[in-house]
């Protein structure tokens, strides 16, 4: 059925159960996955005539740390069931692109991902990378509610 699985996750709880289907659909067609962590890049936020931000080395840090403990989650999850994977981390200002790009790169035949993370109000619906994926992907996409 499917050869090979990209998985994007951000760590959230829904895109943990979603790397769990997508993990368990790859044992069952053979298949094999990639999971992708996009962070976007650094950006101090100001308001008004106060800045707030996060020290640019504390923020990278921290992102770093959440990619490694969400992609380490896939690779667990993946052993476990007897699945190869390969783990992508990424930084760019446009997630749904990155993981567009990495599928194609990949030659991955489906993309599975949940249809919201951590995007706040935007995402109660539908996530809006996810949705941007929805919209620009040439490649089936399969999402986890």
């Amino acid at each position: 059925m499917f050869k090979h699985l990209l998985i994007p996750t951000d760590g959230s709880d829904l895109s943990r159960k979603a790397m769990l289907y997508g993990v368990q659909l790859a044992k069952e067609s053979g298949a094999k996955v990639t999971g992708i962590h996009v962070t976007e890049p650094y950006q101090a936020v100001s308001m008004d005539a106060v800045l707030v931000s996060m020290a640019q080395d504390e923020y990278e840090e921290g992102a770093k740390r959440l990619s490694e403990r969400a992609l380490e989650q896939l690779r667990i999850a993946a052993d476990a069931a007897g699945v190869d994977c390969d783990t992508i981390s990424e930084v760019l200002d446009q997630p749904y692109r990155a993981i567009i790009d990495a599928a194609l790169e990949k030659g991955c035949d489906l993309i599975v991902m949940a249809s919201h993370g951590r995007r706040g109000l935007s995402a109660l619906l539908l996530g809006s990378e996810t949705s941007k994926v929805l919209a620009h992907s040439t490649i089936p996409v399969l999402v986890y509610r």
